[in-house]
């Protein structure tokens, strides 16, 4: 049963809420050194070599917009960005397809999947993962509107998916206050992570309870 907020009642047997649209931004570090145009070509070669499991279309340049969406990867399924939002400068994923499965298998998808940009865009330019901040956002107001509803509903799913993450090392979260922004999350280790480390933590299996 849905309530009229887009948030599932607590049910025998139903999750509380439905993630789907996940968008996960991994911050890269000393970001000025970042040259937003160079990763155009870059992007068009991904194009050209179709390296993700998304059907992948065309680039889209706002570098020009001050702390804009910077360069996007446009893909059927997904887009991928070097992303400028809020003048903080990362990598992000944007799921656009529904994902079939659990929340927890949806949150994996889409920190992979940005995981996997950021590993490609660290051998190609000098720039790298700050180690530690993760934003996590859901892009669906309907399914997750930005109130205390959806994160007491979606923070039980998001700290099982994050203690695999981190490897049950410590970790923050803090909810945007803005209630006009989307649902999210941002997420800070307790320490410092590459982004093999992240990788090789989700690729361990987990239980299906």
């Amino acid at each position: 049963m849905t309530n009229t907020k887009g948030v599932l009642d607590y049910e025998v047997g139903r999750v509380a809420i439905e993630l789907q649209h996940i968008n996960v931004k991994l911050m890269v570090k000393d970001p000025e050194n970042v040259d937003l145009e160079a990763v155009v070509p870059v992007f068009h070669t991904w194009i050209q070599g179709q390296i993700f499991d998304e059907l992948l279309l065309d680039v889209a340049d706002y570098s020009h917009v001050p702390d804009g969406p910077g360069i996007v990867l446009i893909g059927h399924e997904a887009d991928y960005a070097l992303d400028n939002t809020d003048g903080r400068l990362g990598v992000r994923y944007n799921r656009k397809a529904p994902w079939p499965g659990r929340n927890r298998e949806r949150l994996a998808q889409a920190t992979r999947a940005a995981l996997s940009a950021f590993e490609r865009l660290e051998q190609d330019f000098n720039f790298h993962f700050n180690n530690r901040e993760i934003e996590i956002v859901i892009n669906d107001r309907l399914l997750a509107p930005n109130n205390q509803a959806a994160r007491k509903a979606a923070e039980p799913e998001l700290r099982a998916f994050l203690d695999q993450l981190f490897s049950g090392e410590k970790y923050s979260l803090a909810y945007p206050s803005e209630p006009r922004r989307l649902f999210g999350v941002t997420v800070i280790a307790a320490r410092e992570f590459s982004t093999q480390e992240l990788l090789a933590n989700l690729s361990i299996p987990v239980d299906a309870a």
